[in-house]
């Protein structure tokens, strides 16, 4: 087997954790976006183009809120601005390859991805990050369009209240966060105040996206720093 093989291979090994955690949020964004209206093929662009699961989340639910295009396009640039952080981070330990191949790679770069590439001894050769990364799409996009399938033989009642499988996400993803770091807490707690507010006087879209502002601020210029 040569290299270029072995590292194929070695990023598809290293991936299978993260596509098998995968499949089970992406059937549930599935199912979510059936519910929302979304055809199987506008679900399934969604998760070839975009493939961002909680930029995903957050889209289909302002979908169903009636909230504008331009304001749902600002608000998921703004939750995956990080990206740019992790990939001008994560280039510095790629082995030399050419522009093409980085973009194909930059492309699939995700939290899970970034986290487990970040951990890896020494450079990363372009097939390994090849087999991490589209591992974990295949598992993402074939997740998705396997819930719109099973989607279409539920009850629109059932449908309905996997609505709720996005909020509980969320939260299962921050309270842990918040537990660990009286920081993360307050940055949590400061942006949902705002949002509160600015509800008042905004669109939803806009709301969510200056209190994400204002939260990434408030973190970045006063809680510089460890954890706590």
């Amino acid at each position: 087997m040569c290299s270029k093989q072995r590292g194929l291979k070695d990023g598809i090994v290293a991936s299978l954790p993260i596509a098998i955690g995968y499949i089970p949020i992406a059937i549930t964004f599935g199912v979510l976006a059936q519910a929302t209206g979304l055809t199987l093929f506008q679900a399934l662009s969604m998760s070839l183009f975009v493939f961002a699961g909680a930029s995903q989340f957050v889209g289909i639910n302002l979908i169903a809120m009636g909230v504008p295009f331009a304001e749902i396009v600002v608000t998921t640039f703004i939750l995956n601005f990080r990206h740019f952080l992790m990939s001008s981070s994560l280039v510095t330990k790629f082995a030399p390859m050419k522009n093409g191949l980085l973009a194909i790679v930059g492309f699939g770069i995700t939290d899970e991805t970034f986290s487990l590439a970040s951990l890896q001894p020494g450079q990363l050769s372009g097939p390994f990050l090849i087999g991490l990364n589209f591992t974990a799409y295949a598992a993402w996009v074939g997740g998705t369009g396997l819930g719109v399938i099973l989607a279409a033989g539920m009850p629109p009642v059932l449908q309905s209240s996997m609505g709720i499988a996005l909020y509980a996400m969320f939260i299962g993803l921050l309270i842990p966060s918040m537990k660990k770091s009286i920081k993360i807490a307050s940055v949590a707690i400061i942006a949902g105040l705002t949002n509160i507010v600015l509800y008042n006087y905004l669109s939803v879209g806009w709301s969510i996206i200056l209190a994400t502002i204002t939260g990434a601020f408030i973190g970045t210029f006063f809680f510089k720093g460890g954890k706590k």
